[in-house]
């Protein structure tokens, strides 16, 4: 017979391992990266990623008026104007790097930033979520050693 201990700890040591291994297989299998953001009146938002060469970029901003400067390496897409109403920006990486965006609302309204990115994953998701993982699977073996042996104080 299983203690209540055992079965509450294999519940969540099966739950901790089966949110490790969807997140590792998505990091895996998905690299796009959507952005959505709405920038007040007389601010900014900068962001930058890694993209490899061929990737496909899309950057669509809606406000009264803005400001965008765009950076691709080598001689990609290098923007760095003022808009109004609407501008939608749709390019390809033609080198490795990093892309650095930055849009500053200039106009009377909020701005509204919308974008699909494939982007290179940061380095540190596949060991978290493998740590993630081992944590679940070490979780059950010891809510496993609970039904060989009831340990002192529980």
């Amino acid at each position: 017979m299983l203690s209540k201990y055992t079965i509450v700890g294999m519940i969540i040591g099966c739950i901790i391992t089966g949110l490790g291994i969807y997140g590792l297989i998505d990091s895996l299998s998905n690299p796009l990266v959507t952005y959505e953001k709405t920038v007040d009146i007389g601010s900014f938002k900068n962001f930058d990623f890694d993209a490899m060469e061929n990737f496909h970029e899309i950057l669509n901003v809606t406000g009264s008026s803005f400001h965008v400067k765009i950076e691709t390496p080598d001689d990609g897409l290098q923007v760095d104007e003022d808009f109004k109403i609407f501008k939608q920006f749709d390019w390809f990486s033609l080198k490795d790097g990093v892309n650095r965006i930055n849009i500053t609302n200039t106009g009377d309204s909020e701005a509204k930033i919308y974008g699909k990115f494939q982007a290179v994953a940061n380095p540190l998701v596949f060991p978290f979520h493998m740590l993630l993982i081992i944590s679940g699977i070490i979780i059950i073996g010891v809510s496993a050693g609970f039904t060989i042996r009831k340990p002192r104080g529980f």
